[in-house]
């Protein structure tokens, strides 16, 4: 004997029904089986808002009505095309018993439990009449067994206990007579002592065909759904979720408590006592393995968590004052008072200063809960001896699950240091002795990423999902996510980083996609793209709420940067291609580096200085690793260095920072690079990595320019100037050339004072024979005191600035 239990979704349509029965055929070639099924798909909702709607007097219950009736008869008319008459008669029979249930429910205003009891067991009645009567109609041997014949219970209605000792006797003694291939069986519905109408409570049909396997001591109960098992966490929320293959029952039993809809709880005991295995198995996909839960489990690849779920609508409430300390009885008052409410208590965790506890209910009973408690310590309140009580709402518990993990050290601790980096705030945290499960209270906005994270922290092949948000499309923006989508694949399968971009935008428009954005195609997006704004860009962010979030600024813009604090705050990585925060007062550059530190969160702005060279990150080693840098002399302006190299006496200046500027190596505006400020900014960087503290104003910058470059008021006006005043830069070539020297622009930081500006560089110095674009960097240490660190190779370019971005981006994904 077999028995299975097929639930709503399963039998939803009249496809879905064929599949059931196609399962039930082969399953009954060997032996007899009994199919237990819930109400078509969606059904037992519909009937309880029809009879709410009589109940208020709002006629829309007919409509309700007609919306059922139109269900069940399509049902019958696909499955049985042919001689349906009959089959049709005594489904509008009872339809029509339905309607007139509903009429009176309309006409005396009261929906009492008896008569909600009645009102749903229409659902799984006619299912399984419309299923068995399908069957018959294709020859084949099935029988249809009305379960509340079988199943006895006292008359708590909604959710009756069922009397065991009748019930099993009921059970026994019709299936030792029913010579049946097939027997249909409605799920949920049962009857009381004395012949009223009950029903087994929310899950109610799992726990049937569990009644129904115990009471024949089956050697399993198949349970059969929409999904392929219990999965590792919710599918819908967790996209790499996978159907676990082998649960205890205790630890099934957890996984449905804390929100695993596949299995309701009380389905568990009766077989659990005999040690009947249950096997969860898809309906729509059957040859998939599906989950076996038994008396025995098994770590799978060694991992002792084995799912990560919730429970949302949660309200944490919470009892405290110095009067509870050391005196008896406040906690037997306080669920005593929630028990007489008959309020169900999903939490509870209490510090051992006995100075608080605190709970978690359903968020619908939070303010009858709050009454009551406050009217139970009215006299202790008074006296200021505790507190009202406080209440926290729309919050959600999320559980990590798994019969192993008492014997597994630093579960807890991963799972809170791996909420913790995502800015995913506990509110409480509840842990057994057993350790079978541990559980922490969150804001439920959280939810979806704290699954996913710790989804990816527990049971992914150590992948780290990244979610980049970028601002600022130009050259640079462009390199860089053509570099994400030619190494996607790579990343994934070497570093074991997923890198997506989720957010991107200009100065005109954003476009966002949480699942990713498709880059074969990103710049087509942007045609029907909202428009952009850095408050509208992080609100976006903050509400999209994905883990591991990077935010990309590759602007030279100052309201850009103003932001990065508030990234931060959110626990938003920060990598920076634009200088002005860093470069700041040193107030601004403090505050983000303390906020870094605080939300333990990456800011890295490695393109600062060198684009793509690494010279912040080793400055950073050799700072860490204890050496002091004693002096730092470095070449940092690409642009500069590309100038100086093509300009001589059979050029004009002009025409060479107008190259410059074609080539892609200036600013837009070149006056930022000629003036030297971008130089003194690198070196006030440097400065600041290395522990100086100093402002933009303390840097020496000797400029080259002449007074009328200096003063031009546009950048047409600049490039005049260098027209006018071109004898002055062939001096300075004249000058460097008697000398056999190159004219170099160059930044110096040496005993906790900064410079830049042109010089003279002699043949034979390293920085003589730097050609094109490149920079350089010579750090001068305790360990290096003669032969300095050089650091050495192209400082510009949308190429390799993007690359530095990008190292940047990998950095935080290796952290």
């Amino acid at each position: 004997m077999k028995v299975l239990k097929f639930g709503g979704t399963s039998v939803g349509s009249a496809n879905n029904i064929n599949q059931v029965i196609s399962i039930l055929e082969n399953k009954s070639k060997n032996e007899n089986v009994i199919c237990v099924v819930s109400a078509v798909g969606g059904i037992t909702d519909k009937l309880l808002n029809a009879g709410h709607l009589a109940q208020s007097k709002n006629k829309g219950y007919k409509d309700a009505f007609a919306s059922i009736q139109r269900i069940h008869l399509k049902l019958i008319e696909s499955l049985i095309p042919k001689k349906n008459k009959e089959v049709t008669k005594y489904v509008e029979a009872k339809l029509n018993d339905l309607k007139d249930l509903l009429d009176g429910l309309f006409l005396i205003n009261e929906l009492s439990p008896k008569t909600s009891d009645k009102l749903v067991s229409f659902g799984e009645l006619l299912s399984s009449y419309i299923i068995a009567e399908t069957m018959k109609s294709r020859g084949i041997d099935a029988n249809r067994k009305n379960s509340q014949d079988l199943i006895v219970t006292n008359s708590n209605f909604t959710k009756a206990d069922v009397i065991y000792k009748d019930t099993n006797a009921n059970i026994k003694t019709y299936f030792k007579s029913a010579h049946q291939d097939i027997t249909i069986l409605p799920g949920f519905v049962s009857k009381s002592t004395h012949g009223e109408i009950t029903t087994l409570g929310r899950g109610g049909s799992d726990f049937t065909a569990a009644i129904i396997a115990a009471a024949l001591k089956v050697k399993q109960l198949e349970i059969w759904t929409d999904v392929s098992g219990m999965y590792t966490a919710n599918p819908k929320l967790v996209k790499h979720g996978y159907p676990i293959k082998r649960l205890s029952y205790q630890e099934a039993m957890e996984l449905s408590h804390f929100g695993a809809k596949v299995l309701y709880p009380p389905t568990v005991q009766p077989v659990l006592d005999l040690n009947i295995p249950i096997h969860i198995k898809n309906t729509l996909k059957p040859d998939e393995d599906g989950t076996m839960i038994s008396s025995e489990t098994e770590l799978t690849n060694n991992a002792p968590v084995k799912g990560i779920t919730n429970i949302n609508n949660i309200a944490l409430l919470t009892l405290q004052g110095s009067g509870m300390v050391g005196i008896p009885g406040f906690s037997k008052r306080l669920f005593e008072t929630l028990a007489q409410e008959k309020i169900n208590v999903i939490f509870i965790t209490q510090a051992s200063s006995e100075h608080s506890i605190c709970f978690g209910i359903d968020n619908d009973d939070a303010e009858k809960a709050k009454a009551a408690i406050d009217s139970t310590f009215e006299n202790e309140i008074s006296l200021h001896k505790i507190d009202p009580i406080l209440t926290e709402n729309e919050l959600s518990i999320i559980a990590l699950i798994g019969d192993n993990m008492k014997n597994f050290q630093g579960i807890s601790g991963k799972m809170f240091s791996t909420l913790g980096k995502n800015n995913i705030n506990i509110r409480a945290i509840a842990q057994g002795a057993s350790e079978r499960n541990i559980s922490a209270v969150i804001d439920k906005n959280d939810v979806k990423k704290a699954l996913n994270v710790l989804h990816e922290r527990f049971f992914e092949v150590k992948t780290k999902q990244l979610n980049v948000f970028i601002v600022g499309i130009g050259n640079v923006g462009e390199k860089l996510i053509d570099q994400i989508a030619q190494q996607h694949n790579f990343l994934k399968k070497k570093l074991k980083i997923d890198v997506r971009i989720a957010g991107m935008a200009n100065s005109r428009k954003m476009i966002f996609d949480e699942e990713g954005i498709n880059l074969n195609d990103w710049a087509s997006q942007f045609h029907y793209a909202e428009k952009s704004s850095m408050q509208g860009f992080i609100d976006k962010i903050i509400d999209m709420n994905l883990r591991n979030s990077i935010f990309v600024d590759i602007t030279a813009d100052k309201g850009v940067a103003s932001w990065y604090d508030t990234y931060l705050k959110q626990s938003i990585s920060v990598v920076a291609c634009n200088k002005i925060a860093c470069s700041g007062t040193y107030e601004i550059y403090k505050k983000l580096q303390d906020l870094s530190l605080r939300y333990n969160t990456p800011f890295l702005y490695e393109t600062n200085v060198g684009a793509g060279l690494p010279i912040i990150n080793t400055l950073n080693n050799l700072v860490a690793s204890g050496d002091k840098v004693t002096s730092i002399e470095a070449i940092l302006s690409g642009s500069l260095n590309f100038i100086f190299n093509n300009f001589s006496d059979r050029t004009n200046f002009h025409d060479t920072v107008k190259r410059a500027e074609f080539e892609g190596y200036t600013e837009p505006d070149p006056r930022i690079d000629l003036s030297g400020i971008d130089v003194a900014r690198k070196i006030l960087i440097l400065a600041r990595v290395n522990g100086g503290i100093m402002e933009i104003e303390d840097i020496n910058n000797q400029s080259f320019l002449t007074e009328a470059n200096l003063k031009s008021k546009s950048v047409d006006d600049f490039y005049k100037s260098l027209k006018t005043e071109e004898a002055h830069f062939q001096k300075l070539y004249a000058s460097a050339e008697s000398k056999n020297c190159q004219l170099k622009y160059v930044a110096e930081y040496k005993n906790g004072k900064a410079k830049v500006g042109l010089r003279e560089i002699p043949e034979g110095h390293p920085f003589y024979n730097l050609e094109g674009k490149d920079n350089i960097v010579m750090f001068y240490t305790e360990r290096y005191p003669e032969q300095p660190l050089i650091i050495k190779g192209a400082g510009a370019g949308a190429d390799v600035t993007a690359s530095g971005l990008f190292a940047d981006i990998i950095k935080i994904g290796n952290k």
